[in-house]
């Protein structure tokens, strides 16, 4: 799935996060109304400490790894050249089923826009360590 949607497309071309501020390592599955990423657990996270990262920071993996589908559409739409605006992104739900997330593990975050209507989205994700839950979060995006 991914080889025939992001020929050519880069992680860059698809969200406007840049340097550390890029969670995603690396992009699974994706197609216009999901994608599935991996992301390993770094001391230069935000929200990380000597007890490992905060799972606040599911919430951002999340918005990401929607970004990641969401600007695929885009470009897919609009073209690779199109303005990549970023989304105004509201909270709905977020559940965690973990105290922190260990540095150096490697987290996968699949999102799914569950409603879409022109600039909005309300997208439902789930993130696992190994084959575990450790949270759900539901987002509502608006781009302008």
């Amino acid at each position: 799935m991914i080889t025939a949607e992001l020929s050519g497309i880069t992680l860059e071309d698809l969200i406007p996060h840049r340097g550390r501020m890029v969670l995603i390592d690396d992009i699974l599955e994706v197609d216009s109304s999901h994608a599935l990423t991996a992301s390993v657990m770094s001391a230069s996270y935000p929200l990380a400490d000597a007890n490992g990262v905060h799972p606040l920071i599911m919430v951002e993996l999340a918005a990401q790894t929607a970004g990641v589908c969401n600007g695929l559409d885009r470009i897919k739409t609009k073209g690779i050249d199109s303005l990549k605006m970023g989304w105004l992104v509201g909270v709905k739900r977020a559940q965690f089923y973990i105290e922190y997330i260990p540095l150096g593990s490697t987290v996968f975050t699949r999102s799914e826009n569950s409603h879409n209507y022109e600039n909005l989205r309300e997208v439902s994700c789930v993130v696992h360590l190994d084959k575990r839950l450790i949270g759900e979060v539901t987002l509502q995006l608006f781009q302008a």
